[in-house]
């Protein structure tokens, strides 16, 4: 390979640091403060039962934070509750009022006492499990794992309350509790120390948790009952603050019950941050503010979670009327804004003409605008020549092309999972519902109720591609929910509200899918399978060996004799507007396509401990959606008529540092498909793509020529270009497949391997077309800056080199050119959108 001794001093862009490491402030003054108490009602029921109290400043109707003042806590009556250590006890039944007095600024909450006429009995269900969970007993590394710890195994994070009790109570004569001398119980000597215990101590003897556990076994160890109350929700107080670095909170967590009781459950929560150079959080729920921005802390108890945001607005002065004048087009502006003002962070200035068409031409259309279409736009004088050329792609046929590939990834469109026919009519089913532009709740309705012939409705190769009724539900539920739901085919999700039994439940609408014929990858079939659906047939949950009424995630339950296809009942659901899970999945999909940042991140992560960077903003983007009756082009829309997507991508020294709330568009580096027919394109030389058979791979086969990466129906193409700029390989419903991690085999392949050199080295190449052409060194350089960059050289960028191309003899005149296309090509600007 020659080296590249002319363009690079000059191309300074083309740095190829750069591309491994592409580049990518404080609080506003409010005065209207007050304070309020937390929790404003109070249910405490029971000698046992405890309520925490917090003291909020309040500043314009927000939390700013805990009282720094001196204040104090009453009680209107002593004798029905105290107050000891900013706890509200109980003393008896009634009500009082505790108010909290500091300075002229004061707050009440409401209590009620009830039960203490009654004697106490802890619960195995809401009070012991919580204790095991809490110290860590049942947790993987401990007795929770699969195969327990030292003979005893419990259950996951308490996923089975009866099977814990048995284990504890019943299992190996009895050994674990003496029910005549609590002390002496293996269920408290080991964790305490007493004798040998390879988990440690995980509590001491004065503990709160001991005496738990020690006065249940005093009191008969009492077994879970079918009348125990069952938690329903969780609740996290305060659930949002404004707070700044350096300041602490503290959290409080109210478990309310099926007996429609509220417990304090702080003490038994998990706390956990999502980010933690915002905020962090300790095992006792106490917030610690770290940096600037937003975050949140995820409070899991008993497989139900709540969230406390926390804004840590940037210290630094933005004048309120960079606010007022930022251009707002629509609700996505005004939210953003609205964000943005929170934070104290300002919006960049509009992208340019320039920068904007070429952004919109790839991702909308996965396609650069010809210098053609870049002059037509440039020169267009139409106020509202924007919103036109999004309408022109919009309709454009590579748009159909762009996002079937799109959706090809998302549905696993693979030649290793099923047979080349089925492939192309699992594709070419995509692709007409796109060109049609099908509603999405439509598309997936159908797709989910799929029967047939895997030749004639390609829709049912997502059966042959998922071929048990457990795989079919991940996959659903991941697919079209954003939900990874697999953890819970074992035990009670760890990190989510998704019990065992919602599994199977969900699991057992796929229990009566059948196929006749071979559509599998491997043997010699023709890959037609006919899908159908028995009138009988279920799965059962392993843990109870029985079958579950198909259920749907927090849905209803079916009849589990009905003989009719339970796939209508659980598309119906799934595709319906009242499933907020549905919308705010391919909302936040379709987004994270135009701004490279989902509010949600991972963009297939919408689990509820798993929050938007900017909630109000999806839940509005998912309700307009579902307004437009899941017509997709019309969140597009909306998304590319925003001027928050219209942004320049360049940082302001006060946004600089910020990565999600949409200050700014954040620069990404094409997807490897996309770019490669950039390449193609800017060359005029298209790959030539070559399908690949399981398991024969000496029998191959060619695309036409000319077709492009986008257009490609099968993901087992060989292609050593796709492979290293991280395609998905469309294995699992994850876009964890898709990599843009940057490599140092990438930046080698770019500078000396064969995609680029040859194209550029071809005789069918533009740079052979632009020499034969004659033109001058003038319209030479502006025309491979409109070509690739969609923009004309700047006047330094010109005058170097066309010094560079004066200079040059005739003889090295190819060499010089390819040099330039070559540095151009490799550069960060190319590379990236932006």
């Amino acid at each position: 390979m020659t080296p590249r001794t002319y363009v690079i001093p000059i191309l300074l862009v083309t740095c190829l640091a750069g591309f491994l490491c592409p580049a990518h402030s404080q609080a506003a003054t409010q005065t209207d403060t007050a304070i309020k108490l937390f929790p404003q009602t109070i249910d405490l029921r029971g000698s046992e039962a405890r309520q925490g109290l917090s003291v909020q400043t309040l500043t314009n109707d927000e939390v700013t934070g805990p009282v720094t003042t001196p204040f104090q806590l009453t009680s209107s009556n002593p004798d029905v509750v105290k107050i000891e250590d900013q706890t509200a006890v109980p003393v008896g039944n009634g009500t009082a009022q505790i108010t909290v007095q500091s300075g002229s600024a004061k707050s009440t909450s409401q209590v009620t006492v009830s039960g203490l006429d009654q004697p106490h009995r802890w619960s195995f269900r809401n009070d012991i499990e919580p204790v095991l969970t809490k110290t860590g007993c049942n947790s993987g590394p401990c007795h929770g794992a699969l195969a327990g710890k030292g003979g005893f195994r419990l259950s996951l994070k308490a996923y089975d309350v009866p099977g814990d009790f048995h284990t504890i109570v019943e299992q190996a004569r009895g050994r674990r509790i003496e029910l005549s001398d609590p002390a002496r119980s293996l269920l408290l000597i080991k964790p305490t120390g007493a004798v040998p215990h390879k988990g440690g101590v995980r509590f001491e003897t004065d503990s709160r948790e001991y005496r738990i556990l020690s006065e249940w076994i005093a009191q008969g160890a009492t077994p879970p009952a079918e009348q125990d109350a069952v938690i329903e929700s969780l609740q996290v107080l305060p659930g949002r603050s404004i707070l700044t670095k350096g300041q602490s909170q503290r959290l409080l967590v109210q478990a309310r019950y099926s007996d429609n009781s509220v417990r304090d459950v702080t003490r038994w929560t998990a706390f956990s941050s999502v980010n933690e150079s915002v905020a962090q959080v300790d095992e006792a729920g106490n917030i610690k503010v770290t940096g600037y921005g937003e975050g949140a802390i995820v409070c899991i108890f008993s497989s139900k979670v709540a969230i406390s945001k926390i804004t840590s607005p940037y210290p630094q002065d933005i004048n309120p009327d960079v606010y007022a004048k930022s251009p707002q087009h629509n609700f996505i502006d005004e939210l953003v804004i609205k964000q943005l003002k929170r934070l104290n962070l300002p919006p960049s200035p509009q992208a340019s003409d320039e920068e904007f068409v070429r952004r919109v031409y790839i991702d909308t259309i996965g396609t650069l605008p010809t210098p053609a279409e870049v002059k037509a736009f440039l020169t267009d004088q139409s106020p509202d020549k924007r919103n036109q050329l999004i309408e022109q792609l919009l309709n454009r046929p590579e748009f159909v092309d762009y996002w079937t590939y799109k959706w090809s990834d998302l549905l696993l469109v693979n030649g290793e999972l099923i047979r080349p026919q089925a492939v192309k009519a699992y594709h070419d089913w995509i692709y007409q519902h796109v060109k049609q532009n099908t509603p999405w709740d439509k598309l997936v309705h159908e797709l989910i109720t799929a029967q047939g012939s895997s030749i004639e409705n390609g829709a049912t190769n997502f059966y042959a591609i998922h071929q048990d009724p457990e795989s079919m539900t991940e996959n659903v539920s991941q697919a079209f929910l954003g939900l990874a739901i697999g953890c819970a085919k074992c035990h009670n999700h760890p990190l989510e509200k998704w019990t065992n039994g919602q599994y199977y439940a969900m699991a057992n609408f796929f229990a009566r899918v059948r196929a006749k014929g071979w559509g599998g990858s491997q043997g010699s079939g023709d890959g037609i399978r006919t899908l159908f659906v028995a009138t009988k047939g279920d799965l059962a949950q392993p843990l109870t060996g029985k079958p579950q009424p198909p259920t749907p995630l927090d849905g209803a339950p079916i009849d589990i004799n009905a003989p009719e296809d339970r796939r209508v009942y659980l598309a119906d659901w799934l595709t319906a507007k009242e499933n907020p899970f549905f919308s705010r999945s391919i909302t936040n999909r379709v987004w994270a396509n135009f701004f490279g940042v989902g509010l949600v991140e991972a963009v297939d992560d919408m689990r509820e401990s798993n929050p938007a960077s900017n909630e109000e903003l999806l839940s509005a983007a998912s309700d307009y959606l579902k307004d437009q009756n899941f017509d997709l082009k019309a969140l597009m829309r909306v998304i590319l008529q925003s001027a928050a997507y219209q942004r320049s991508s360049q940082p302001l020294p006060e946004n600089k540092d910020e990565k999600r709330f949409y200050s700014r568009y954040y620069p990404r580096r094409m997807m490897a498909e996309v770019l490669l027919d950039a390449i193609s394109q800017v060359t005029e030389v298209p790959d030539e793509f070559t399908k690949y058979y399981e398991p024969n791979p000496q029998k191959t086969d060619f695309y036409p020529k000319g077709t492009r990466a986008i257009q490609l129906y099968d993901s087992s193409v060989i292609s050593y270009f796709l492979k290293t700029f991280g395609r998905n390989e469309r294995m699992i419903t994850c876009e964890c497949e898709r990599s843009e991690e940057p490599t140092m085999v990438q930046v080698l392949h770019l500078s000396n391997g064969d995609t680029i050199n040859n194209k550029l080295k071809a005789k069918e190449s533009r740079v052979t077309k632009l020499l034969n052409a004659k033109q001058s060194d003038q319209e030479l350089v502006k025309q491979i800056y409109l070509l690739c960059l969609s923009r004309k050289p700047t006047p330094e960028e010109n005058t170097q080199l066309l010094n560079i191309l004066k200079e040059t003899p005739q003889a090295e005149r190819r060499q010089v050119l390819e040099d330039l296309f070559w540095g151009v090509l490799s550069s960060r600007e190319f590379l990236f959108n932006h």
